[in-house]
């Protein structure tokens, strides 16, 4: 029997109706000397509830770890996307989805990368479409997706810019949620629907056919006045 497909979330958590599709999650907060860990919380922003459905909406035959990390304001720290990654990698993820940014290069997140590509897992993380980059989306090894409004649901595109590598739909089914976060999210579906069919591809198989099928080559030509 083939193993389940486990995708990796670091985000604000999941909705009830996702419930049955988690298989595991844990709670990451700050405290003001540390960290604590304890069980999930419903979604306080609506955001990992998005990036899940555009995950699980290509790829509906794949099973969630969820690590959850934002508060209320939508706020996070390096401490705990790292201990999330590491967490995550515990639990035996193939691909984590990282729908976030952080303005700072921090060594502890840039190690907990490393540790996970050294696994072998792949790593998704948004970047904005324009400005500077954020993290973890710069490390190397870590693919650095952003949206691309040209790409239907089903569609992506290889930008291959000083932005970002690749970039997909950035619509989906929960108002107010779009851009770099949901393109993250619908590419990391691409790659788990991918995967189902093909469980013992390598990372640099998946990036190859993500560059072979994409729709769109190039970044987005915007027009103005």
């Amino acid at each position: 029997m083939k193993s389940e497909l486990r995708i990796g979330v670091v985000d604000s958590g999941h909705s009830a109706a996702q419930r049955v599709q988690v298989i595991a999650g844990r709670r990451f907060s700050l405290l003001a000397d540390g960290l604590a860990e304890s069980d999930l919380r419903d979604d306080p922003l609506g955001h990992g509830s998005a990036v899940i459905e555009a995950i699980s909406h290509r790829a509906p035959s794949a099973v969630f770890c969820v690590a959850q990390v934002f508060d209320q304001r939508g706020v996070t720290s390096a401490l705990q996307i790292a201990t999330a990654i590491d967490w995550l990698v515990a639990q035996d993820v193939r691909l984590i989805n990282l729908s976030l940014g952080l303005r700072q290069d921090r060594s502890l997140l840039r190690e907990a990368c490393a540790a996970a590509v050294a696994q072998g897992i792949l790593l998704c993380a948004s970047s904005p479409a324009q400005g500077e980059g954020v993290f973890p989306a710069n490390y190397p090894q870590v693919l650095r997706v952003t949206g691309d409004a040209r790409c239907a649901e089903q569609e992506w595109s290889w930008l291959n810019s000083a932005q970002a590598d690749f970039a997909a739909c950035v619509h989906g089914t929960y108002p107010g949620q779009s851009g770099a976060s949901l393109g993250c999210a619908a590419l990391s579906g691409h790659i788990a629907g991918f995967l189902v069919s093909q469980p013992e591809a390598s990372n640099e198989q998946i990036i190859d056919w993500l560059r072979k099928n994409a729709r769109y080559r190039g970044p987005e030509r915007r027009f103005g006045a």
